[in-house]
């Protein structure tokens, strides 16, 4: 079995978190649903401020590179321990 690794949508996650919030907002959920959509809300919004970390990590080390006059080159980044799922939202 392979296991093929998907893509992050920001925008399709911030369009799914953003109806999440409208559909809260309307009242008409039971407690336990908008526990359920709570959660999902969190999950989504922590994935939205990874994708935006990782971008500004690109950001800076292309900006960087750029001023030394070397061709700008992304590499992967990987999160440190301080730069992972607890972070507030903005």
């Amino acid at each position: 079995m392979s296991e093929e690794k998907t893509e992050f949508d920001f925008e399709k996650s911030l369009a799914e978190l953003e109806q999440l919030v409208e559909t809260m907002e309307q009242g008409e959920l039971t407690l336990e649903e908008s526990l359920k959509q709570f959660e999902r809300g969190v999950a989504l919004t922590r994935a939205c401020q990874k994708a935006l970390s990782e971008a500004e990590q690109k950001v800076q080390i292309l900006t960087r590179n750029s001023k030394s006059g070397e061709p700008g080159e992304l590499t992967a980044f990987e999160a440190g321990p301080d730069q992972t799922d607890n972070h507030a939202i903005r």
